[in-house]
């Protein structure tokens, strides 16, 4: 099998435009390939594949306020805290669509949800989709994380307009439930959020 051909110096030209974000994993910091949609903007539509397989697009939640909790894998510790506690928040939340995007297999999905008896997070697969990476500024391009996304939250407006969006830096963070409740306009208990 060939290797693929790179260009060692896309990344550098990337980096000089201001193109890419800078994520922290174990102490290292990691390029990504741009930026976060910015706030007022409409978000990039998305292909992605559900639990039940299928292909699905922001219309597929179209007149509902969306939280898009990206993350690399939902069997990181970190990562499956944030998915319970978005869990939690849609408890309250009308009219909110709770998203969890990774590039794990629907599968993982499926069985993190049954293993935690989740009913209101709906997790995306990049699985058949490439671009959704590159289109959210979420894709990480070097480190052991490379092809991967990661971790962001993205608040959308019932018109698909980005409201509140945050490049969490450390991917041992959690992301600001506070700001999330805040940008959903409802009122929430951090704390419980957290566990």
């Amino acid at each position: 099998m060939g290797k693929v051909a790179r260009d060692p110096l896309a990344g550098r030209r990337r980096e000089k435009a201001g193109l890419m974000a800078r994520v922290l994993y174990n102490g290292t910091r990691y390029r990504t390939i741009g930026d976060l949609p910015p706030i007022g903007s409409k978000a990039p539509d998305m292909s992605l594949v559900n639990g039940e397989l299928q292909d699905v697009t922001l219309a597929d939640w179209f007149g509902k306020r969306k939280v898009l909790n990206i993350l690399p894998s939902i069997d990181r510790d970190d990562c499956a805290k944030s998915v319970l506690a978005f869990d939690r928040l849609a408890r309250d939340a009308v009219n909110v669509a709770m998203l969890t995007i990774s590039c794990d297999l629907p599968y993982a999905h499926i069985r993190f949800r049954e293993a935690h008896g989740l009913q209101r997070i709906a997790g995306l697969s990049s699985l058949r989709h490439a671009g959704f990476g590159e289109n959210y500024g979420v894709q990480v391009v070097e480190g052991p994380l490379e092809g991967m996304f990661s971790r962001a939250v993205l608040v959308l407006d019932e018109n698909d307009t980005v409201v509140y969006g945050e490049q969490i830096e450390d991917a041992n963070a959690e992301p600001d439930y506070g700001a999330v409740c805040e940008a959903l306009g409802i009122d929430c208990d951090v704390l419980d959020l957290q566990g």
